[in-house]
C-alpha cells in the first residue's frame, strides 16, 4: 500500500511524539493554558485528548504532588479547528491535598470541566487490591493495527487513511470481535494498552497519557450486549462524564491490562467501569464513565 500524505508527515515525528506535543500546553497567562487538536480530526475533539490536556493544565499549577483522582464532565463537542483554552482555579492547597478545577473553553463557552485532587506520597499505610484476571499475554495477541489492516477492504474509501493512521496508543484486544457485524456478547472486555514508544520519565506525564488512553475503548463495553458497533449509523455515542483514580505508580509505555465492564444501560445512557493493571498484576488505576448511547430515529 502506498504511503499517504498523512503517513509521510507522521514518519517525520512518531505518533507518541505527536501525543507528547499535544499534551505540552502553551501557558498564555497565570492559570490559563492553550491546547490544540490534531489536524486529522474533522468533526469533534477526542474526549481523551481533553482529559489529558486538562490534567496537564491542573498538574502545572501544583508542585511536589501527584494527581490521585479526577472527575470530569463533557458539556459540548469540541471543535478541532480552533484552540482550546484551559482555565485553572487553584481551589485549595492543604498540608496533604491540593484541589484544582479546570474549565475548557471554546468560542466563549465552556465545553468541559474537571475537578482534580492531588496528594503527597505517604508510605507504610494499609494496602490491598483485587487481583487481575487471568488473560493471555499481550505477546500472544494480534495488535489492533493488524486487525484493522485485515478489514480495510470493508471500510469506506474516504475513511481508510484515518482508519490506518499511526496511533500513539497500541491496543491488543483479549478476544476478537467483528466491529462491523458484532455478535451480542456479555458486557465485559479486556484490552492490553501501552504507548507505542518510550515516554519521558515524568510521572505526571505518564498519568496524562493514561487518562488520554482510558477513553479509547471504555464506552464500547456498553454496546457489547446489544450487538451494535461504532460504525452502525443507528446509534449516537458520546462520553458524558469520566472519573479516574490513580492508585500506584506505573509506566504508560509498558503493557497495562484494561479490564472493563458495563453494569447497566438505561435511558440512552451506558455506565462503564474499568480497572487497569500492570503486566505483573498490580492494580494502578480505576475508571468509571457514563456515556450517551441513543438509538437514532429512522
Amino acid at each position: 500500500m502506498a504511503d499517504t500524505p498523512q503517513a509521510e508527515r507522521m514518519s517525520e515525528r512518531s505518533a507518541v511524539e505527536e501525543l507528547i506535543a499535544l499534551l505540552d500546553l502553551e501557558p498564555i497567562e497565570v492559570n490559563i493554558f492553550r491546547g490544540t487538536s490534531p489536524q486529522d480530526r474533522s468533526q469533534r475533539v477526542f474526549g481523551g485528548q481533553v482529559l489529558g490536556q486538562a490534567l496537564v493544565a491542573a498538574s502545572r499549577t501544583v508542585e511536589d504532588r501527584l494527581a490521585h483522582s479526577l472527575h470530569a464532565y463533557f458539556l459540548l463537542p469540541g471543535d478541532p479547528k480552533v484552540p482550546i483554552l484551559y482555565e485553572v482555579d487553584r481551589s485549595r492547597d492543604g498540608k496533604s491535598f491540593s484541589s484544582r478545577r479546570v474549565v475548557a473553553i471554546q468560542h466563549g463557552r465552556p465545553i468541559f470541566h474537571m475537578s482534580v485532587s492531588f496528594d503527597v506520597a505517604e508510605a507504610e499505610q494499609l494496602e490491598h487490591q483485587i487481583d487481575a484476571p487471568n488473560v493471555p499475554h499481550p505477546d500472544s495477541l494480534p495488535s489492533e493495527e493488524d486487525m484493522r489492516r485485515k478489514m480495510i477492504d470493508r471500510v469506506p474509501e474516504q475513511y481508510r487513511d484515518h482508519f490506518l493512521r499511526p496511533r500513539p496508543i497500541q491496543i491488543k484486544p483479549v478476544g476478537r470481535m467483528d466491529i462491523f457485524k458484532p455478535e451480542k456478547l456479555p458486557p465485559q472486555q479486556a484490552v492490553w494498552i501501552k504507548a507505542t514508544d518510550t515516554l519521558p520519565d515524568d510521572v505526571s506525564l505518564q498519568q496524562c497519557v493514561l487518562a488520554y488512553a482510558s477513553d479509547m475503548t471504555l464506552l464500547d463495553t456498553a454496546l457489547l450486549p446489544h450487538g451494535i458497533g461504532w460504525f452502525d449509523d443507528k446509534i449516537q455515542m458520546a462520553s458524558i462524564d469520566h472519573a479516574m483514580w490513580f492508585h500506584r505508580p506505573f509506566r504508560a509505555d509498558q503493557w497495562l491490562l484494561y479490564v472493563q465492564d458495563s453494569p447497566s444501560a438505561f435511558g440512552a445512557r451506558g455506565f462503564n467501569r474499568g480497572t487497569i493493571y500492570t503486566e505483573g498484576g498490580t492494580l494502578v488505576a480505576s475508571v468509571a464513565q457514563e456515556g450517551l448511547m441513543r438509538l437514532r430515529k429512522t
